[in-house]
């Protein structure tokens, strides 16, 4: 197998801007899930739509990965482009699990692990590091991923990783233009029916 040059695994200019961004999305998320425990009603929360920032984190990942490898993905391959993002993402997963499993067992005032085998919890565990899908835990709302809810942010960038390696880095720039547009109608339709 040939070596790759280092250039092409070099990363670019970093934006210390986007990290600024990052963060301020990052606390108006912190805020928003904070005072929904406080606020039910969402057009009493001062951060009732707080979690659009996590759109942002998307449009901002888009970005980044668009600027980062679009013009060496080809060079690199897409097997050294699914490792350089798993080293990049996959420590996060990780780290969530661990501290998920952690306070799922030692919280007094969290959930109930004695309902729960231990096969199961480990099952739990692994699906979480893994990132597949497992929603049983009820007091954690059944969230896809129950020992560390946010993963599923991390989950869909995945997913998009996947698509962008496979198909999006391929198309010509008519093609992404068209593929906008469309996603943008989707957007605007689905905002209007779920204001009404």
């Amino acid at each position: 197998m040939e070596k790759l040059s280092p250039g092409i695994l070099k990363t670019k200019q970093h934006f210390e801007i986007l990290d600024g961004l990052r963060g301020i999305a990052a606390l108006a998320v912190v805020t928003f899930h904070f005072m929904e425990m406080a606020y039910s009603d969402y057009s009493q929360n001062f951060i009732g739509h707080g979690f659009l920032a996590v759109d942002f984190f998307f449009c901002l990942s888009g970005f980044v990965i668009g600027y980062a490898y679009d013009d060496r993905i080809g060079k690199m391959g897409v097997v050294e482009f699914f490792k350089s993002r798993l080293i990049r993402l996959h420590p996060l997963v990780i780290l969530g699990s661990v501290l998920g499993l952690l306070t799922f067992l030692f919280d007094p005032f969290g959930g109930h692990p004695e309902l729960y085998s231990a096969g199961k919890i480990a099952l739990i565990f692994v699906c979480s590091i893994f990132l597949i899908p497992f929603p049983v835990i009820s007091e954690r709302a059944f969230n896809f991923f129950g020992l560390n809810a946010p993963a599923w942010s991390l989950f869909w960038e995945y997913v998009a990783n996947i698509i962008y390696a496979f198909i999006l880095c391929r198309l010509s720039r008519r093609w992404l233009l068209i593929l906008t547009i469309l996603a943008a109608f989707g957007l605007c339709f689905t905002m209007y029916h779920a204001v009404i």
